[in-house]
């Protein structure tokens, strides 16, 4: 008989074949006077290997939206489909969910903290660490597999949390604002890191985000959402080449009139 320890890492799905579906998704919330509505009749795909960044003002069901996605609630009305499942369980078993906040534990050390999606799979904790520790070079993280949480910076701090999201092996990531708590200089450096990551280990992701220039920046596709309840209100696509420094990309012309649109369909 297995033990946990023992239990085999189940192989990730391949990210060509996942999908994201929410079709008149309905989200309310039930408080003791009067419910909420955070979504109404919202639909979105993410295509396979596809990034879709949504972006909307404050209170218009941005992390419930992701939250329905990674099968952490689910929807009062309409359906919300991942690799074709509908099931909260079976989304949850195709997504990696990475919250605001990086929750890297003080205790263990950056490479301990990257490898624990594997080892809340069964792998054993030396051979976790053993399979996260190539990835550090290339995340930028050489040299401090052995420093804890406290004597990271905050960009690296991110750079772990979303190692570990990764090394899920789960072919949806599903990201919260990821760069949120970033001062302007760290976030931009990590927004450039980020394209980096993602054009190396490919996957389906959905990126929450109030920062419009962050979701263009980052999104093949730009869902813009309404005020309370959230639905899509636009939709906007880049055709920019994002290979180029951030700075070039940002300040291109073609840029700059996304981001009026974008600003004009949030009503600012």
């Amino acid at each position: 008989m297995q033990t946990k320890s023992e239990a085999p890492v189940k192989e990730p799905l391949s990210f060509r074949e996942t999908s994201v579906a929410l079709s008149g998704v309905r989200r309310v919330y039930r408080r003791r006077r009067t419910p909420v509505t955070a979504l109404e009749g919202l639909d979105l795909e993410v295509r396979p290997g596809e990034v879709v960044a949504v972006v909307g003002p404050s209170g218009s069901g941005k992390s419930t939206l992701l939250e329905l996605v990674a099968g952490l609630q689910e929807p009062d009305a309409g359906t919300v489909e991942v690799t074709g499942e509908r099931d909260a369980e079976r989304r949850r078993r195709a997504c990696s969910y990475m919250p605001q906040r990086d929750l890297l534990l003080p205790w263990r050390d950056a490479l301990g903290n990257a490898a624990l999606s594997l080892e809340c799979q069964g792998m054993r904790k030396t051979a976790a660490r053993q399979r996260a520790a190539p990835l550090f070079e290339r995340f930028g993280l050489a040299e401090f597999e052995d420093s804890y949480p406290p004597g990271l910076s905050g960009g690296m701090r991110q750079r772990v949390a979303f190692l570990r999201t990764l090394l899920a092996g789960r072919p949806v990531l599903a990201l919260d604002e990821p760069f949120a708590s970033l001062d302007s200089i760290t976030r931009a450096s990590m927004q450039e890191w980020l394209l980096g990551a993602l054009a190396a280990e490919p996957r389906t992701v959905l990126l929450v985000t109030h920062d419009v220039e962050e979701a263009l920046f980052l999104g093949d596709r730009v869902a813009v959402l309404s005020p309370r309840p959230g639905r899509v209100v636009a939709e906007l696509r880049s055709s920019l080449a994002r290979e180029r420094p951030r700075r070039e990309v940002v300040t291109d012309p073609g840029f700059a009139e996304l981001k009026e649109r974008a600003l004009e369909a949030l009503g600012g």
